[in-house]
């Protein structure tokens, strides 16, 4: 089974056009994708994450 492609924290901020702190202030709110905290304290978003995140954005958007 192939791995989740995980995606670098600034490659989501690019995709989502938001800011880090627009982001931190998201994630305070339990609304922004979900991340994973590497042990060497970097994060990364799954591929999977960001797209079922995406649909939400569109489901509450409709």
């Amino acid at each position: 089974m192939a791995r989740p492609q995980m995606l670098k924290l600034p490659e989501v901020l690019d995709e989502i056009g938001m800011s880090r702190a627009a982001f931190d202030r998201m994630r305070a709110r339990d609304k922004a994708p979900r991340i994973r905290k590497l042990p060497n304290g970097q994060i990364r978003v799954s591929r999977a994450d960001l797209d079922a995140w995406w649909e939400r954005c569109e489901l509450h958007a409709a």
